[in-house]
């Protein structure tokens, strides 16, 4: 918590020394930390398990660099290539900093350290003392190097400021060679006095980039073209800081100079670091709250501002952007990377609706051209729910695309084998999907995950059927309504769990519902952990568990019930019982109390997961589990505003007592919904809907179409 305060005063007198820059201004950029999920998570009794020597817990996985909402560069500090999002809180030493990140699939293109008198190892040892962030900035003091450091970006472009004690001998590092998505060709050439150009392959990265002032020479080392490296010495005679100016594109190197010359061209580094002040203020005063404590409000805009990284902007300033065939294509709209879809959208992708809808619609549309070009849909790592984020976006009337052409394609992802959902033959022909029999399995045995693909599967058919529906498509619609049934099939009344069956039927055996799997039977999880899950038909599941009595045994198991800590699988972390807040495939069971008329249940275990789960570790940095592409953030938002996307398709929030008094939630048609809660308790006693009283814990998307009032009682 001292480094909360700490940091929390620093970011608020560097936002105070801006000129231009008023306290009314960057009254809510001031409250994020973006310092929030860089740090490691070591507490056996939150993760679970003792970490075994050598091991880094998946926790937070975040960068503190500078970025705009979803952005093209993400320019930020790497300490350790490999890990992620390149930084990570306990190491003393800085490489280089890199210009794509988390949007980008952790890629961290295109690194780049000032230099000044080098000893012949590039990178220089830092301390947080003399470092600090806020929302598209970032600075440091390298001390081998005594040369300070600040950052700040445009959409497309990055801004580099370096304060050299020594101006002789100046020197900039282009670190070739490294990067994260493994890098198998690279080029840079001089262009002119002042300017680098180049292309990192792998990924395929083009930059330009100007000094403001004369380069001496370039020199090349290739060390092979997956090393080698590039070091830009400047020309003697300037005594002020040097800047570099670099613009990134993904189809060429006159796309990146274009794009530098539109975002930034002669604007200083104050205008360019105002301006993403500002950016980032008008995207966080869309929630405004009173009430709650500083390290509450703390959490929550950090975690606002965290969930709008991810996607990344992958066209530039032209429209230009490469399409999933790798052709140079121009479009009508802004071209993104593919959402981390496993992951967001239970709840980040409905986030960025309601606040950026045009940022959603160009998603889809991205999506879509890809399916144009591959006849698919993407889908991102286990199972198909861009039928969910397509189906939720739509339905809350984000409607402006071809919603025809794009269900088309929805259906072949549904349908046909050997396309974006693995093993859906057998889905369709027997309702679920099998397993192998594994003599001896272990935490990372690969199979077919069939008992999570079954489960997702029938949600993601569930969410097709309601496009289906809104477009009077009958027939495909009863058809995905009887699917969206069969995660019945993978109930096993005998033991009441979700359960792995070979392809003869049988149940697998043995069976051992704590045991978390890779990829057998479940994704990332155990048998508790998915379980609880068919948010689609929460009725049938609990009829499954023999009524309410029955459920409700079973899912206080599921809180209650110790994890095993000789279980170590490290993307199963952080546990109250046998439930994970560290990874994604339970984070709707905390809600399921209220299905049965026990929201106070499901209130106890939130308020435990927002209070003890967020911001904690010795110096408040640590998150419970990957923040993944900002499903965790948005988790913790929805949850800390008391309005949560159970199932994310459908235009309907389930309502718990929200941790401020009062909510003004600015909607994107320029309404205003406002949640209040005047009492200090926790228990829900009463949801008044614009001062009528409702049945339920449930409101409609109406609400964020036209404004109005939600007002909560509590005891």
């Amino acid at each position: 918590m001292k480094f909360l305060i700490k940091s929390l005063t620093v970011i608020t007198l560097l936002c105070a020394s801006i000129p231009g820059l008023t306290h009314a201004q960057t009254k809510l950029t001031r409250y994020v930390n973006t310092f929030i999920g860089t740090a490691p998570l070591t507490d056996p009794k939150i993760l679970g398990y003792t970490l075994p020597e050598g091991w880094r817990s998946w926790a937070g996985l975040t960068f503190p660099g500078s970025s705009l909402p979803n952005a093209m560069v993400q320019l930020s500090p790497i300490t350790e290539f490999g890990s992620g999002a390149g930084y990570e809180y306990e190491d003393d030493t800085i490489y280089g900093f890199a210009h794509t990140n988390k949007g980008h699939w952790n890629l961290c293109n295109i690194p780049i350290l000032p230099l000044s008198k080098p000893n012949g190892k590039f990178g220089s040892k830092f301390s947080h003392n003399r470092e600090s962030a806020a929302p598209g900035f970032y600075q440091v003091y390298l001390d081998d190097y005594q040369i300070n450091v600040r950052l700040t970006s445009t959409l497309r472009c990055g801004f580099h400021e370096y304060n050299y004690k020594d101006n002789s001998d100046r020197q900039i590092l282009f670190s070739m060679g490294k990067a994260n998505s493994g890098v198998n060709t690279w080029k840079i050439a001089q262009d002119g006095p002042s300017a680098i150009q180049g292309f990192q392959g792998g990924e395929n990265v083009y930059f330009y980039a100007i000094v403001n002032g004369k380069i001496d020479r370039l020199d090349i080392t290739e060390e092979g073209k997956r090393s080698g490296y590039a070091i830009v010495h400047l020309a003697d005679g300037n005594s002020g800081p040097v800047e570099l100016k670099i613009g990134l594109s993904f189809v060429s190197i006159a796309n990146a100079k274009e794009n530098l010359a539109k975002e930034i061209g002669d604007k200083t580094f104050m205008q360019i670091r105002r301006e993403a002040t500002d950016k980032w203020e008008a995207l966080l005063s869309h929630i405004q709250v009173k009430g709650g404590t500083e390290k509450q409000k703390q959490l929550l805009y950090s975690c606002l501002y965290r969930s709008f990284l991810w996607p990344a902007l992958r066209s530039d300033v032209n429209g230009e952007f490469r399409d999933a065939k790798r052709n140079v294509v121009k479009g009508n709209f802004n071209y993104y990377t593919e959402p981390s879809l496993w992951d967001t959208y239970r709840n980040k992708d409905v986030l960025l609706g309601l606040i950026t809808p045009k940022v959603t619609l160009d998603v889809i549309k991205s999506m879509k051209d890809v399916g144009d070009k591959t006849g698919f849909i993407p889908t991102f790592f286990h199972g198909d729910h861009g039928a969910s984020s397509i189906a939720g976006a739509y339905l809350r009337g984000i409607d402006d695309f071809d919603i025809k052409g794009t269900y088309q394609i929805l259906l072949r992802n549904a349908n046909v084998d050997g396309g974006a959902r693995p093993f859906v033959k057998e889905y369709i022909e027997k309702g679920y999907i099998s397993d192998p029999d594994v003599k001896n399995p272990h935490v990372e045995t690969k199979a077919k995950a069939g008992v999570s693909k079954t489960l997702e599967y029938a949600y993601d058919d569930y969410s097709l059927a309601q496009i289906a529906k809104k477009l009077g498509d009958s027939s495909n619609y009863r058809m995905l309504m009887t699917r969206s049934k069969n995660y019945n099939n993978v109930f096993d009344p005998g033991t009441r769990f979700m359960r792995g069956r070979l392809d003869n039927g049988d149940w697998i055996k043995p069976f051992n519902p704590q045991y978390p799997y890779y990829e057998y039977m479940y994704r990332e999880a155990n048998a508790w952990q998915v379980s609880f899950y068919a948010p689609h038909d929460m009725p049938g599941l609990i009829e499954l568990y023999g009524g309410a009595k029955g459920f409700e045994s079973k899912l206080d198991s599921l809180f209650t019930l110790p994890w095993n800590p000789k279980y170590i699988a490290r993307n199963v972390e952080t546990m109250i019982g046998q439930y994970c807040q560290g990874n994604q495939p339970d984070h709707e069971a905390p809600f399921a109390y209220t299905f049965i008329g026990k929201p106070e249940k499901s209130q106890k275990i939130i308020d435990k997961i927002l209070n003890e789960l967020y911001g904690i570790g010795e110096e408040g940095l640590a998150l419970s589990g990957m923040d993944d592409a900002g499903e965790m953030s948005a988790w913790y938002v929805f949850s800390a505003l008391g309005l949560y996307p159970f199932s994310a398709t459908d235009p309907n929030y389930i309502v718990t007592a929200p941790l401020f008094d009062e909510i003004k939630w600015k909607t994107s048609s320029g309404k205003m919904l406002t949640i209040s809660k005047p009492g200090k308790g926790r228990g829900i006693t009463s949801i008044k809907v614009n001062e009528k009283a409702i049945q339920g814990y449930f409101i409609s998307h109406d609400l964020f179409k036209m404004g109005g009032k939600v007002e909560i009682g509590t005891n």
